[in-house]
């Protein structure tokens, strides 16, 4: 019980770390929570500092995902099992979402969700990015891709016949992402959601 409580309170800190406020920072000498949507994500990074920026963030965030399920799942739990795997990167999404380091003011989570489920399960990983691609490029909405994705999460899990326990984290990290994208919701059903342009950073 120890070594699992230790390897999900490193993944939270690992998914803690606050990669798109300290480039912003960095790059534009702003804090990124005060101007766009306020969110520390690599969307947000790339309407404030351009796509080069926005793509860092985005590699770095995956990164953390793929940390959490990939080295400190398994070097602190033995043995390790996808479902402590996957807890642990539902506790990395969970440090982005609420870093302790931003005043638990973060992310809405995707990018470090992508590493988590590539490193788990990438038939999963699989689905959910051609979902995102399919949505994205019908409603060119960011937010509609990402729901859609999150969504496919359980769906596909139970399709590839996952655990039962896997299933069950699958479906948090859904609603946490759902749960992260509330105004973005609220912006949709009022038709005053932004289209993502090339033009966009």
């Amino acid at each position: 019980m120890v070594p699992l409580v230790v390897a999900l309170i490193s993944s939270y800190l690992v998914g803690s770390f606050p990669t798109g406020y300290l480039l912003v920072k960095w790059l534009k000498r702003v804090d990124v929570r005060s101007v766009g949507s306020g969110n520390v994500g690599a969307t947000n990074v790339t309407r404030m500092a351009g796509a080069g920026a926005g793509r860092a963030v985005f590699l770095f965030d995956v990164a953390k995902g793929l940390i959490a399920v990939l080295v400190l799942a398994p070097w602190l739990v033995h043995p390790v099992s996808p479902t402590v795997q996957l807890a642990c990167g539902l506790a990395a999404v969970m440090g982005h979402a609420f870093p302790i380091f931003l005043k638990f003011r973060g992310g809405k989570g995707v990018a470090t969700t992508i590493g988590v489920l590539g490193g788990t399960m990438p038939s999963v990983a699989g689905a959910c990015l051609v979902v995102w691609v399919a949505c994205f490029l019908l409603w060119r909405y960011v937010s509609v891709g990402s729901l859609a994705a999150a969504a496919t999460i359980p769906i596909a899990q139970i399709v590839t016949h996952r655990t039962l326990g896997e299933i069950l984290l699958g479906a948090a990290l859904a609603l946490l992402i759902v749960g992260r994208h509330r105004a973005n919701i609220a912006r949709l059903v009022q038709g005053m959601e932004h289209r993502f342009t090339k033009g966009a950073g």
